[in-house]
């Protein structure tokens, strides 16, 4: 028996037509001729699927819709109506229904529907159980990954968040240092307490010690009013400092005193507070050379260097990019209102070789330009090709690799993605006169990506 469907229809002839339709696909059915017993139903049974009319005598189907998204947030809605405007198909779509269909029904349609709407919920189930697994064995329900760079990682801020240690995360941009900063804290002693970013590199020098440690009126021009600080509004909390190799040498004073001291003292004032804070910082740059460089305070360095924990590039875990592509799809379909459920499996595949420099949070913008470029239910090679080709330096757009201006690849009409690409690798390797190092480069891919190239599409050979 397949997944269970609950009809919801004061009309008995419509109910007829959709329950003989879907028993012939051995679906598990349960009826009900209003919202009343449908939500007595679903109360009962586990329901994946809940076709329901619009106009009921008891109650309409929009509140049906918002109670089950309030109370059965993964149960799947299809709203039917034989009095469908435009106006309470966007009324039902905006309160999370999965589709609108209209009677008559169309039953090649009703069939497609129900397909996709089960789908999607399969894979928000997949997202569930997963972030389940994650939670049970890490606590990190928030964090998707399986690979073994990041259970590793899971393992380390398991023993690091108890304590009150002053934790350096390194990574690349885009690898979700703030996620594994919230991580610590939400599993450390103090989250209860406030968890407060602070990104040192979006502020200026002199407003970054304003922001941090507070200030009092008339201390610099436009002070007009005490101001509180960071530090205080983080009391007994955490402060996570966001690349603090951008912080300048003047505040990296002030922020040595309190990690050592405990205290500090506002701009313009002579009076010491004392604040308990767990300090948490980040950065992608190598903080050992901008000491040598004399960009970074050394006693600071070595203050904030108790526990490193480094956050791997997602070209470490390829393994983790399906989960992440299934996560994604679906947090960009809420978000945009679409019904996006698949991705092709040669558009995984392409994602999969990519590699990734703006590693997570590009993954993520990708995602979401495929989800809202997607004229159906699955993502293709094709909605990638725009923004993606752009944003990673694809071979297809490398400008370094088609350096005539009068020939444009995508001018190529009737080649394939794939022939376009292998394209670009064979004059990137004319170019170098074979040199598959230089060639790597001028495509703006690993070398490591660009021997796999050669091995699929037999060049050199």
């Amino acid at each position: 028996m397949k997944a269970p469907i609950l009809v919801v229809d004061d009309d008995h002839s419509s109910v007829s037509v959709i329950t003989e339709v879907l028993e012939r696909e051995e679906y598990q059915l349960f009826v009900a001729n209003g919202g009343q017993s449908a939500i007595k139903i679903l109360e009962q049974e586990r329901i994946n699927l809940v076709i329901t009319d619009l106009q009921m005598p008891d109650m309409d189907g929009i509140t049906l819709l918002k109670y089950i998204t309030r109370q059965h947030p993964h149960t799947q809605v299809v709203i039917l109506t034989g009095y469908g405007t435009v106006d309470s198909a966007i009324e039902a779509m905006n309160a999370g229904a999965f589709n609108f269909l209209q009677k008559p029904i169309d039953l090649k349609v009703l069939r497609a529907t129900v397909t996709s709407a089960l789908e999607r919920q399969a894979l928000l189930l997949q997202n569930v159980n997963l972030r389940q697994q994650l939670d049970e064995k890490f606590g990190f329900s928030n964090m998707i990954g399986r690979s073994k760079p990041m259970t590793d990682l899971f393992q380390l801020i398991r023993r690091v968040a108890p304590t009150d240690a002053i934790v350096l995360i390194t990574g690349e941009n885009g690898v979700g240092k703030e996620y594994i900063a919230q991580a610590i804290h939400n599993h450390s002693q103090r989250n209860g307490k406030q968890f407060k970013p602070v990104n040192c590199g979006a502020i200026t020098p002199t407003l970054l010690e304003s922001e941090l440690f507070g200030h009092e009126r008339g201390a610099f021009t436009g002070a007009t009013a005490r101001k509180t600080g960071i530090f205080e509004q983080a009391d007994g909390g955490t402060l996570f400092l966001d690349e603090i190799g951008e912080m300048a040498l003047e505040a990296q004073v002030r922020l040595l005193r309190v990690l050592e001291e405990g205290e500090f003292n506002r701009i313009g004032s002579s009076q010491t507070v004392r604040v308990d804070v767990r300090v948490l910082a980040a950065t992608n740059k190598n903080l050992e050379e901008a000491v040598k460089n004399n960009e970074f305070r050394a006693d600071l360095f070595h203050r904030i260097n108790v526990f490193r924990l480094r956050v791997p590039p997602l070209r470490e875990r390829v393994e983790d990019i399906p989960l992440l592509v299934n996560h994604f799809m679906d947090q960009m379909s809420r978000r945009h209102k679409k019904v996006v459920t698949k991705i092709e499996a040669q558009a995984l595949d392409y994602l999969m070789q990519q590699e990734w420099s703006g590693n997570v949070r590009e993954l993520r913008n990708v995602m979401e330009t495929a989800v809202i470029l997607t004229t159906s239910e699955t993502i293709t090679l094709a909605d990638l090709s725009t923004d993606f080709f752009q944003s990673t330096k694809s071979p297809l757009t490398n400008e370094s690799v088609t350096e005539s201006k009068t020939e444009d690849f995508f001018g190529h009409v009737g080649m394939t993605m794939k022939e376009l690409e292998k394209e670009a690798i064979i004059r990137a390797l004319q170019k170098t006169n074979g040199n598959r190092d230089q060639a790597a480069d001028l495509l703006g891919i690993g070398v490591r990506t660009l021997y796999r190239k050669l091995e699929t599409y037999q060049i050199g050979n």
